[in-house]
């Protein structure tokens, strides 16, 4: 069944990783899996971090999104025994390269209180998008987003 935008929304805020899909001029979709932030104005933070490995941090997603600034973010719920608890939301996003200002520094303070290997805020920088879109579907209404 479709759930309800709120809900859709809810579910989103509530997930902290999912899968971020940009367009690769020669490839196509490009999709990672990624941790992210949602803040309470619909903007979405993905950390660029010193944390994990990585042969730079001039991140492909980034290029990708400076090409074409739309992105799509799919969480999803899985439970191999009972079908009944399936559902997932997908969010069309818009890569804001100028964010409002201040906004960088409150999506990095959220990744920090949320994850603890970003306590410290080891990021080369948080890439801002904004929710222009999102859609959901759940195999039954549960209404709440931790409980699906």
């Amino acid at each position: 069944m479709r759930l309800d935008p709120e809900v859709a929304r809810a579910r989103l805020a509530a997930h902290d990783h999912g899968v971020l899909c940009t367009i690769h001029a020669v490839r196509g979709v490009d999709a990672v899996p990624v941790v992210f932030v949602v803040d309470d104005d619909g903007f979405v933070g993905i950390p660029v971090d010193v944390v994990k490995p990585k042969a730079s941090t001039r991140l492909q997603r980034e290029r990708n999104l400076e090409a074409d600034p739309r992105a799509t973010l799919l969480v999803e719920h899985w439970d191999p025994r009972d079908w009944s608890r399936l559902w997932w939301v997908r969010a069309g996003l818009r890569y804001e390269p100028a964010p409002p200002p201040g906004r960088e520094a409150s999506l990095a303070a959220l990744l920090a209180r949320r994850f603890t290997q970003y306590r410290d805020e080891p990021f080369v920088r948080v890439l801002v998008l904004r929710v222009a879109a999102v859609t959901g579907w759940a195999a039954r209404d549960s209404g709440t987003p931790d409980h699906p």
